[in-house]
């Protein structure tokens, strides 16, 4: 399998910058300028791209109000039934080709998570660069085949799912012409628990798919999302919001503009600070060698006296001869006077050990 996919020309994986989406869902109130600002803030805060929901109420659930429909389990929207969420919560299609246009505009990837056949072909009118599978949607294998066929690249996330559930959407992916496949480890709860975010499954993912794998991120703050790039995630999802204030579906545990921005920047820190394995002084290392400890006079020697503990200490500065040569030098005789303060060279010392011989 491949083991990075590309978007807009950006390539996505292990050994590339962190690909960092901010999502917009329900955030937008249904406002169209609001969603125009989201997409502008989305760029100036650092995304690299916006991701949208193309749904209606109709394409996702019935309007039935009966036990089956309704919230219920201790949810931002319990009591409510899932109708009426969707409706308050879409995004209006005839809006997206027209958000497109603005990314384009700002030189920013939008992209969407479709939830129907229909929206599959919707997208592909506005010729979406790449799609999200979202993690309810994993099981729907008529619907990953259809996002498949389109040979665009793919990312699903993978909240609630098993392994089995995984590959089997992994699988019909494939088989459908899908080359290009990333996951996201997801905890669909909102918002969701740092104890139930099992980031050390990321690392795990990665290596039994063999494929890019990020974090679509649902809980308060961005310290998670920082986390999870330290383990190795190669894509971050986050929602975003102008304010918190503003209430909304989503609001609660979406990011603000700066908060956000702060995000992108201390991601960016941890991609640097992560480099490469590398063992040895590193460039800014080089001038710090000088506080080792190595080998130095410290009582004046004259030629042919023996090195001893009272002449000879490992101490810092780093000029002399390593350490591990103290035991090695102890008992060899010096071949020229040698001042206190000198830091010794093998120069400096006779090339036979005189431990057991008396000088003359």
């Amino acid at each position: 399998m491949q083991s990075w996919i590309q978007i807009n020309g950006r390539k996505i994986g292990q050994g590339h910058p962190v690909y960092i989406i901010a999502e917009i869902s329900a955030n937008h109130n249904a406002d169209f300028k609001q969603a125009l600002k989201l997409v502008k803030a989305a760029k100036e805060a650092g995304a690299d791209a916006v991701k949208l929901q193309t749904y209606t109420a109709d394409t996702l659930t019935i309007d039935c109000e009966n036990e089956y429909f309704r919230i219920k389990g201790g949810t931002l929207w319990d009591n409510r039934t899932l109708y009426g969420l969707y409706q308050e919560a879409y995004t209006p299609w005839e809006w997206q080709p027209k958000l497109k246009k603005k990314a384009e505009d700002l030189e920013i990837d939008l992209f969407s998570s479709p939830f129907d056949s229909t929206a599959v072909e919707f997208l592909e009118r506005m010729n979406v660069p790449a799609y999200k599978v979202a993690s309810c949607e994993i099981v729907d294998i008529a619907l990953i085949e259809k996002i498949a066929q389109t040979g665009k690249p793919v990312i699903m996330s993978t909240g609630m799912a098993t392994l089995d559930e995984i590959q089997d959407a992994i699988t019909a992916a494939q088989k459908a012409g899908a080359k290009e496949i990333a996951l996201m480890k997801c905890t669909s709860a909102y918002p969701a628990p740092p104890e139930e975010m099992n980031l050390n499954t990321i690392p795990a993912l990665s290596k039994h798919f063999q494929l890019p794998v990020g974090l679509s991120d649902h809980t308060l703050g961005y310290f998670v999302a920082v986390a999870a790039v330290a383990v190795g995630a190669s894509l971050i999802e986050k929602h975003f919001t102008l304010s918190r204030k503003v209430p909304g579906p989503d609001s609660v545990f979406s990011l603000e503009p700066e908060e956000f921005k702060a995000m992108v920047d201390t991601v960016r820190v941890t991609e640097k600070a992560l480099g490469e394995v590398r063992y040895g002084p590193s460039g800014q290392e080089v001038k710090s060698r000088v506080f080792r400890r190595s080998l130095f006079v410290i009582a004046d020697i004259k030629k042919g006296e023996k090195l001893t503990e009272q002449n000879i200490r490992s101490i810092r500065p780093g000029y002399g001869l390593s350490p591990k040569y103290l035991k090695e030098v102890m008992g060899l005789r010096a071949n020229q006077d040698i001042v206190r303060g000198t830091p010794l060279q093998w120069l400096h010392v006779a090339k036979t050990s005189a431990r057991n011989e008396d000088f003359r």
